[in-house]
């Protein structure tokens, strides 16, 4: 657009201090991200900044229709805002964006329609299935705090029998059969969930073969119990036997037989049954009896 000077010499044109407006706005949101886009504005030899406002339920309603800059988007050459932070609620929000160059300011160009953060789109989370031995383990990418995961997994076969979980270590697998996997977000903010993530499936390492290894151990420590038990109780009982009396040897003067040392209640017993004598008086009934 053209403005027109006209003195008493000449007819001059003189350039529109308006720059075009921002044209094709439109809003990309994905597992509640949101990015303001729109077309650049040429203007050639010139460095085209732009400013993007929002305007949310509050500002209509309460707020005389005010319009609140974005900081982060305030004289920016990119053609594209990350409007996630500002977009805090799920209501309909106003978008607009401008262009300048130097004092120089376009009209707003705003977004057709309103966008509420509940249209976000939502995907299936990243998702890695490991067989950690017989343990089943699943790790999920991380995808902020507004995210929870629901995982389904099952015994292949058996896909009535499915468990929900939310934690890493879904379960001790069983040998032979495969385990399979697949998960889902949810955003308690909005109430949505994603579609299912593809199935993975796992066996448990080792197979049928480390089962039966596990049986062979198992069975040589019950036979080796088995064998060396009842030595372990003979031997104790000894040991119990011998501590409690001990069996001493009577000198050399005495017939040879054995003395059974025993407790203070059975003393008084041993010493009625057996008379220690002095070795001359062996001598002198010896003789006695010779005669």
């Amino acid at each position: 657009m053209l403005c027109l000077s006209v003195n008493s010499a000449s007819l001059t044109a003189c350039e529109d201090a308006l720059l075009p407006a921002p044209q094709n706005i439109t809003i990309l949101s994905t597992n509640m991200k949101h990015f303001l886009t729109w077309s650049p504005v040429i203007i050639q030899g010139e460095t085209v900044r732009y400013s993007v406002e929002f305007q949310g339920e509050y500002e209509r309603e309460y707020a005389n229709e005010s319009w609140i800059p974005i900081c982060e988007c305030s004289l920016i050459t990119a053609t594209v805002c990350n409007i996630t932070e500002d977009i805090s609620a799920t209501v309909a929000y106003n978008l607009r964006v401008r262009a300048n160059v130097g004092a120089r300011r376009s009209e707003w160009g705003a977004l057709k329609g309103f966008f509420n953060r509940i249209t976000t789109s939502l995907t299936p989370p990243l998702m890695k299935v490991i067989a950690d031995g017989y343990h089943l383990l699943v790790e999920l990418e991380d995808m902020g705090p507004a995210f929870q995961f629901c995982v389904l997994y099952w015994k292949k076969g058996q896909e009535s029998r499915v468990k929900v979980s939310s934690v890493v270590h879904l379960d001790t697998m069983e040998a032979g059969p495969d385990y399979c996997v697949k998960a889902q977000t949810y955003v308690e903010a909005i109430n949505r969930s994603s579609s299912f993530s593809q199935t993975q499936c796992v066996r448990a390492q080792g197979g049928t073969s480390m089962w039966l290894v596990t049986a062979l151990i198992s069975s040589a420590g019950f036979a080796v119990a088995a064998l060396t038990l009842p030595f372990l109780t003979w031997k104790t009982s000894k040991i119990f036997q011998y501590s409690c009396c001990p069996i001493a040897v009577l000198p050399d003067t005495l017939p040879p037989t054995q003395l059974i040392l025993c407790g203070s209640e059975e003393a008084e017993q041993c010493d009625l049954m057996v008379r220690v004598m002095p070795s001359e008086e062996v001598l002198r009934m010896w003789f006695q009896e010779t005669l």
